[in-house]
């Protein structure tokens, strides 16, 4: 395995206000924007080769990684002037691949954290010679995902959107977002358009007699795509539950990066990250939380399950609890943000304005 596609285009309109100025595969997850934990485990996996499909702020990937030499990694990039979809931002990356026509290639989702075996996918692809090959989770409740049925040897049977009803609910197993294509596969997806894999690759394929394979794997796996499954997938690779070779440190309760201070009597835990530059005050508690760069929480605050955006500061009191704050944005000692909250960048929030409590 020597080649692979990391599809990281998409604007993270459910992530805002963290990607207004940063695109969601740069998002700093324990540390390290979440792209680097991609690609070092496509590395750790035996991939030299990787191109990067990017649109949304497209700017800011290669100015970081360079030509992945530090990882490595021989890496590319591909612009999309229009976004095209997933299918159409494999197909537009096509000519920059070098592998055969039979030869497999990985196309990784730019927003899934997971602990996939990407190792035994390559070889299930290999012995089942399939044209696909798609890794699926099993999921407690379905409903939110489309379901990828399959028969007793993983063969794909069918596609099937979102269920609506019980009944519609014919497996637990669910797309997953990482896949094996051959080759040659990737030169029928159509060129120049926006295309889904989801919606009109993949039941094409199945429609046409090609041979899609499923694998199982239910190791850990997460989509980041919303601030609190972000929050908690960088608490979960701190904690060493999510594998990751490029966790910055020890795995363990905290994650302190260089520069970082925190005062003696703050309480970090839970996977809690704390960025370079941050500084987090005496009697300061702080769990499973990620405290960008440049961040400030002043004494006494109270952040719990909380993305603190960079160079953000967070008042004297102030209790957050399943909130995001944006980049640059002041909020006031003595408030109280609970679950869903959204500060946006450079927002201010004057003292005691938000409460959910008396002021007593």
């Amino acid at each position: 395995m020597t080649e692979a596609i990391l599809l990281v285009g998409g604007k993270g309109t459910r992530l805002r206000p963290l990607t207004v100025h940063t695109p969601k595969p740069m998002v700093r997850a324990a540390g390290v924007p979440f792209l680097t934990h991609q690609l070092a485990r496509a590395k750790a996996a035996g991939v030299d080769h990787i191109v990067l499909a990017t649109s949304y702020l497209a700017e800011v990937f290669e100015p970081y990684f360079g030509d992945g030499s530090s990882l490595g990694l021989h890496i590319e990039y591909v612009t999309e002037e229009e976004p095209l979809g997933t299918g159409g931002a494999i197909r537009n990356v096509a000519s920059r691949l070098h592998s055969a026509p039979d030869d497999p290639v990985l196309v990784f989702n730019g927003d899934i954290l997971t602990g996939l075996d990407i190792g035994r996918l390559v070889a299930t692809h290999r012995e089942t010679a399939a044209d696909v090959s798609l890794h699926l989770t099993k999921v407690t409740d379905p409903r939110a995902y489309g379901l990828v049925p399959t028969d007793e040897t993983g063969r794909v049977l069918a596609f099937l959107e979102k269920p609506e009803t019980p009944e519609e609910i014919v497996t637990d197993q669910i797309n997953a977002g990482a896949y094996v294509f051959r080759r040659s596969v990737i030169d029928t997806i159509p060129q120049g358009r926006p295309v889904s894999v989801e919606r009109e690759t993949f039941p094409d394929l199945l429609a046409a007699g090609a041979h899609l394979q499923g694998m199982v794997d239910s190791t850990y796996w997460l989509d980041l795509g919303t601030p609190a499954a972000f929050v908690r997938g960088s608490a979960d690779l701190v904690l060493g539950r999510a594998p990751s070779p490029a966790v910055p440190g020890r795995c363990g309760d905290r994650l302190i990066l260089p520069t970082a201070r925190v005062a003696a009597d703050a309480k970090l835990t839970g996977g809690t990250v704390v960025g370079e530059g941050a500084f987090v005050a005496e009697g300061a508690r702080v769990f499973g939380s990620t405290i960008l760069p440049g961040a400030v929480i002043e004494p006494g605050a109270v952040i719990t399950d909380s993305l603190i955006g960079t160079r953000a500061r967070v008042g004297e009191r102030s209790v957050l609890t399943g909130t995001v704050i944006g980049d640059g944005a002041i909020i006031g000692p003595d408030n109280e943000l609970r679950d869903g909250a959204r500060i946006w960048c450079d927002a201010q929030i004057p003292a005691g304005a938000v409460r959910f409590s008396s002021d007593q």
